[in-house]
Parts: structure tokens; C-alpha cells; sequence
């Protein structure tokens, strides 16, 4: 299979309307557009009954005492973890396009519902659940599609990797709410290919918008 999108190449950019903040010269970051950005998968394999889609960023700090502190920077040697955006599964398997905006349009605090999507589709919690959790404003579950908003003074540019993958089963056994985790793990075995597309964020100023 191939994954392309309208909206970056592979290694380029992500637009900033994809993300969940874009940089602020007075307050370093504001809210975005949060849209998901527009993909289109060919050549999916024979006997594929579903697809799911995963978004995650690897470049996450494994530890967040620098993260987004005046005077502090998030230096390239720590040691860096998963922070996983968006979970979709069970696309039908005529399916082999989404358009930008269908899941995700807007930042909604304490996290868009789910776990239902269009489509037929079910969408899993994604790692902003856990960063908000606690926070009087923010704090909820957050399904879907949610986008990159990496600290605003780390020294590296994160990657976010879009993977789907054609299953070989129309449903998962996954029931109430998930994770995306939790999908990672349902799909062992039911994999038939994947196909993988990589973009590129970064709020700090002095790493280019």
C-alpha cells in the first residue's frame, strides 16, 4: 500500500491548521485549528475487510520537568517516548480515503465524543487524555483526532507518523471505550499491510514555524 496526503509530503511539514496549537509571539502557543489532515491509501492487499488508522509522535520528552519552562530547553540527548494522537478503526474496506476536517475540526476542551465516528468507524482515547488529566478546564476523554502541539522549547523537531493498516477482520474486539494502545495490541495478527506517512511540527521559533 501507499499513504499520501493533499496537505504535506512525506518528511515535509505539517500546515498548522492540522495542529492542536500553532506558535504565539506573546504566549508562545495558541489553540489551532485541529484539523485532521486529508489521507489516501491505494493498492490495499486482497481479503483487507477493514482499515485503522494510527498517529503517533516518538518524540515525545520521556521526562517533562523542561517542558515548556521559561528559561529551560528540552535538550536533543533525553531520552524521548510515544504520544499517540489518534486511533480509527474499522473503516470499511471500500473506504480508502478521508478527507482533512471529517474527524477532527476544532480543539474541544475536555475531548470530542466517541467512541462512534463516521462512517461507521470507532475512534480510540488519545494521549491528550492523560496530559489533561487533573486540569479543571481541560481534563475529559479525548477520542479521536487530536494534533501536534510538541513543547515550545524543545531542541528538536518532532515527527508524527500516520500509519494505516488493512486488516484482515471487519471488526476488532475491542469493546467501550480504548485507547490506541489497546488497538495496537487487537490488530496483532490481523495485519495484511501497512502503509506509513511521516510529517514534521514544531512550535519553537527557533527551529522555523
Amino acid at each position: 500500500m501507499k499513504l499520501t496526503s493533499n496537505n504535506f509530503a512525506d518528511s515535509g511539514r505539517i500546515p498548522g491548521a492540522l495542529a492542536f496549537a500553532v506558535p504565539d509571539p506573546v504566549q508562545h502557543v495558541k489553540l489551532s485549528s485541529n484539523r485532521n489532515p486529508h489521507l489516501k491509501w491505494t493498492d490495499p492487499p486482497k481479503g483487507t475487510q477493514s482499515f485503522a488508522v494510527i498517529c503517533h509522535d516518538p518524540d515525545v520528552p520521556s521526562k517533562a520537568d523542561d517542558v515548556n519552562q521559561e528559561g529551560r530547553v528540552v535538550p536533543k540527548s533525553l531520552p524521548r517516548a510515544d504520544f499517540f494522537h489518534w486511533a480509527l478503526i474499522e473503516l470499511q474496506s471500500s473506504l480508502t480515503e478521508i478527507r482533512e476536517g471529517e474527524f477532527a475540526d476544532g480543539v474541544t476542551a475536555r475531548g470530542k465524543k466517541g467512541p462512534g465516528a463516521a462512517h461507521g468507524a470507532r475512534q480510540g482515547i488519545n494521549d491528550y487524555t492523560a496530559w489533561f488529566a487533573g486540569d479543571k478546564d481541560m481534563g475529559g476523554n479525548y477520542f479521536g483526532y487530536d494534533g501536534p502541539c510538541p513543547p515550545w522549547n524543545d531542541e528538536i523537531v518532532h515527527r508524527y507518523v500516520f500509519t494505516v493498516y488493512a486488516l484482515d477482520v471487519p471488526r476488532l474486539t475491542l469493546s467501550g471505550d480504548f485507547a490506541c494502545r489497546d488497538v495496537l495490541k487487537a490488530m496483532q495478527g490481523h495485519i495484511l499491510d501497512r502503509a506509513v506517512l511521516t510529517g514534521t511540527y514544531t512550535l519553537n521559533p527557533e527551529l522555523g514555524a
